[in-house]
């Protein structure tokens, strides 16, 4: 059993690295969010610092997960996937992935409140495809600015400047698939038969 908490505890490191680089947060930002000091942290990530409930608590809180994620403890059987909400730029983002790496997906509510009035697009490394469940959702990306209603989708490089909002006064709620070193969505479909002559 001690060999299994070693094991546990010993993998707290890696994981506590990984979820600080998926959300692009320093080690300072970090630290002003927890209140644990910059030296304390990278020896937590590096595996220097046997990690304790005191210090694990307020990390877990800070990166949105709950404390068996963040131990990797062994499942339980419930089936329920336990949503914790980020609030990031004035968007609730409910993550729906549970891994590090490879492509997050979100759902995500903008209410009109919460964004600034004029857009201000962005860039960054990425690919982004994006699906409408309730709401308008507009996209301004680079020379375009569009509308998508429910049921329609868009997919772009993340290079481009962009940036979405609620097209007006009602809230507006996706899905957004993204992969931060450039993953597209890719489907598989099967060919159409060709007429045979």
């Amino acid at each position: 059993m001690d060999d299994d908490l070693d094991q546990a505890l010993d993998a707290v490191g890696p994981r506590l690295r990984a979820l600080r680089q998926q959300r692009e947060i320093t080690l300072t930002d970090l630290s002003a969010t927890t209140g644990i000091s910059i030296s304390t942290l990278s020896r937590l990530e590096s595996g220097a610092r046997r990690p304790t409930l005191e210090l694990l608590l307020p990390l877990a809180r800070a990166h949105g997960v709950t404390l068996d994620e963040l131990v990797d403890a062994p499942p339980t059987g419930d089936p329920r996937i336990h949503l914790r909400p980020i609030t990031h730029h004035g968007m609730t983002m409910l993550p729906l992935t549970r891994r590090a790496g490879g492509i997050q997906a979100y759902k995500i509510v903008l209410a009109p409140g919460d964004m600034p009035g004029e857009p201000e697009p962005q860039t960054h490394e990425g690919y982004d495809w994006v699906y409408v469940l309730n709401g308008r959702l507009r996209l301004v990306l680079g020379e375009h600015d569009l509308v998508l209603t429910p049921g329609e989708a868009a997919e772009f490089d993340t290079r481009v400047p962009h940036w979405f909002g609620p097209a007006d006064d009602e809230p507006v709620e996706f899905l957004s698939l993204f992969g931060k070193q450039g993953e597209r969505l890719h489907l598989r479909a099967r060919p159409k038969k060709r007429p045979t002559d």
